[in-house]
C-alpha cells in the first residue's frame, strides 16, 4: 500500500497508466491517441504540483533533509542489499517539476509534425517520462542505473524512428556514447556496492573510509557517464548530431531534461560521496567547462542550419552549469541548479519555435529566411524573447543563473583563480553575438527566398495558431518569473546546498 500511495512513485509511474491505455487503443484514431497521451502528462504534472506542496510543508520542519521518502526491500541476495528507494530534495524538486512540465509542452507541439506511427510515438515518450523522473529521484545507486539505462531505449527509437534523413546514425551514435560511459559508472556502483556493502547514496555519503587515491578512481567512472550525458567538451560530438536528426519533441526533451541528467548526476553523487576527489579535480572541471563555454558559442556562430546552432549552444550554457557545480562553493552550486532549469526553458522553446517554421517551410538554411518579421510578428516577438533569455538578458531568467555562476566562480577557493570566470564571461557577449546574428538574418532584412518559393506554390507563411502559442506561453511566463523574481526557486534550493556544502568541508 506504500508503494501505491508514496507520491514520488505516483509521479514517477502514473504515465505508465497512461501507456497500459494506449496500448488497448486502435492506432488509426490518431487525435485520441494524442488527447490520451497529453492528459496523462497533464495528470503527472498535476501529480508534481502536489508533490512539491507536500515537500514544502516537510521542508518547514526539517530543511534540506530528503523527503517523502520510501524504501522497500527489492533484491535481496547472496549478500546483496538492493533497495526500491526514493527521495526528494532541493537538490531534484525543480529538475523533477521541469520534466513533468515540458512532458506535456512536448506532445502538444507533435499535433501535426507526427503523422505516421503516432502511438507508438506517444508510448515511448511516456516510457521516456517515467525513466527521467526515476532517474532524479532514486535513492539506490542500482536503481537509478536502471532508470538511468532505461532513458536510453525510448529516446533511441524516437530519434530512429521520426527522426530526419540520418536518424539511424545519429540514433546508434547517442546510443553508444552513453552507453560506454555507463559502462564505467556500473563498474564503480558494483564496487561500492560490495566493498561498502550498500547501495543506497545516503549511507554511502556519510561513509567514511574511502581511500583518496580509490575515489578519485571511482570519482572519474561516474565522471565519464555524466560528462558525455552533459555532454561536455570534448565528449560533445553525439550531441549535434542527435539534435538535427529527432523529431521536435524529441529535441525539447533531450535538450531540456535528458542533458539535465549529466549535471544532476555530478550534484548528487560526485560532489558528495568522493568529495576529496571533487576538490582535486575542481580546476581541471572548471578548465575543461570554460573551454566548453567558447568553443561551443564559437561554433554556434559558424552554423547554418538553426537547429545545429541551437545545439551547440547547448553545450555552451550547460559549460556555465558545471563552472557553478565546481566552483565548489554556494553561491555557484545554487546559480548551476537554476541554470539546468533556465536551459530546459529557453533552449526547450528555441527547438519549438524551430520545429513550427520547419514545419511550414522545411527547411533550417538560416540564409534562406529574412524578413519573417513583418509575416509572422507573433512569431517573431515569442523568438526574440527567448532569444535574449537564451543570451542572459537582464531581467529575463538566462541573466538571474549566469550571473551567480559567475560571482560563485569569481570567488571560489577550489577553482582558485577567477581567470575561469573572466573567460566564462566572454562566453556571454559571444552568445549575444550569435543569437542576434541568428535572429537579424532570420526575421529582419528583405523577404528570404523561402518565403518566395512558398508564395510560388500558391501559399502563405502562416503566423502561430492558437495551439503553438499554448505551447509556448506557459514557458515564457517561467521566462519572466525567473528573471524578475527567482527567489522562490532559491529558497527551495538552498537548505540542500548547505547540507551539500557540509560534505564537502
Amino acid at each position: 500500500m506504500e508503494f501505491l500511495t508514496n507520491p514520488l512513485n505516483l509521479v514517477t509511474l502514473f504515465p505508465l497508466v497512461g501507456v497500459l491505455i494506449l496500448l488497448f487503443m486502435p492506432s488509426e484514431k490518431k487525435n485520441l491517441l494524442r488527447w490520451t497521451a497529453l492528459a496523462a502528462s497533464l495528470v503527472t504534472f498535476g501529480l508534481s504540483i502536489w508533490m512539491l506542496t507536500l515537500f514544502r510543508q516537510a521542508e518547514a520542519a526539517d530543511a534540506g533533509a530528503l523527503h517523502l521518502t520510501i524504501s522497500l526491500p527489492w533484491i535481496q541476495v547472496a549478500g546483496w542489499k538492493i533497495n526500491y528507494a526514493m527521495g526528494v530534495d532541493g537538490l531534484s524538486i525543480l529538475l523533477v517539476l521541469l520534466t513533468a512540465f515540458l512532458t506535456p509542452i512536448s506532445i502538444l507541439s507533435t499535433w501535426t509534425a507526427v503523422e505516421e506511427r503516432v502511438k507508438d510515438f506517444m508510448l515511448f515518450f511516456l516510457l521516456l517520462e517515467v525513466g527521467m523522473t526515476g532517474v532524479f529521484l532514486a535513492q539506490d545507486l542500482f536503481l537509478f542505473y536502471i532508470f538511468w539505462e532505461f532513458t536510453l531505449v525510448p529516446m533511441y527509437f524516437l530519434i530512429g524512428i521520426w527522426g530526419g534523413p540520418r536518424r539511424i546514425y545519429a540514433a546508434i551514435k547517442f546510443f553508444l556514447y552513453t552507453m560506454a560511459g555507463s559502462i564505467l559508472m556500473l563498474l564503480a556502483i558494483l564496487w561500492l556496492g560490495i566493498y561498502q556493502d550498500t547501495f543506497s547514496v545516503l549511507e554511502l555519503i556519510t561513509k567514511t573510509g574511502i581511500p583518496a587515491d580509490i575515489q578519485l578512481w571511482l570519482f572519474l567512472a561516474f565522471a565519464a557517464a555524466f560528462a558525455i550525458k552533459v555532454p561536455m567538451w570534448p565528449l560533445h560530438s553525439w550531441l549535434p548530431d542527435a539534435h538535427v536528426e529527432a523529431p521536435t519533441a524529441g529535441s525539447v526533451i533531450l535538450a531540456g531534461v535528458l542533458l539535465k541528467m549529466g549535471t544532476y548526476g555530478f550534484l548528487r553523487f560526485n560532489l558528495p560521496m568522493f568529495p576529496q576527489a571533487a576538490i582535486q579535480a575542481a580546476p581541471w572541471m572548471a578548465l575543461l567547462a570554460v573551454i566548453g563555454i567558447i568553443y561551443g558559442a564559437a561554433v554556434s556562430y559558424a552554423q547554418k542550419d538553426v537547429k545545429k546552432l541551437v545545439a551547440y549552444s547547448s553545450v555552451s550554457h550547460l559549460g556555465f552549469v558545471m563552472l557553478g557545480l565546481f566552483a565548489l562553493n554556494p553561491l555557484g552550486i545554487q546559480g548551476g541548479i537554476l541554470q539546468m532549469i533556465n536551459h530546459g526553458l529557453s533552449t526547450g522553446a528555441l527547438f519549438l519555435l524551430v520545429g513550427m517554421i520547419y514545419e511550414q517551410t522545411h527547411t533550417r538554411e538560416i540564409a534562406v529566411y529574412g524578413g519573417l518579421w513583418k509575416i509572422t510578428p507573433i512569431f517573431g516577438t515569442i523568438m526574440l524573447i527567448v532569444a535574449l533569455s537564451s543570451m542572459g538578458l537582464p531581467g529575463l531568467n538566462g541573466f538571474v543563473g549566469e550571473f551567480v555562476i559567475l560571482l560563485g566562480a569569481f570567488g571560489s577557493q577550489a577553482i582558485a583563480s577567477p581567470w575561469y570566470a573572466g573567460i566564462a564571461a566572454a562566453g556571454v557577449i559571444m552568445a549575444a553575438i550569435y543569437i542576434l546574428n541568428m535572429f537579424q538574418k532570420m526575421f529582419l532584412g528583405p523577404e528570404g527566398s523561402i518565403v518566395a518559393e512558398v508564395k510560388k506554390h500558391g501559399h502563405a507563411l502562416r503566423d502561430l495558431n492558437w495551439r503553438e502559442i499554448a505551447t509556448l506561453v506557459p514557458i515564457l511566463v517561467f521566462i519572466f518569473w525567473i528573471g524578475l523574481y527567482p527567489k522562490p526557486f532559491f529558497d527551495l534550493i538552498a537548505p540542500a546546498v548547505e547540507k551539500l556544502m557540509m560534505v564537502l568541508h
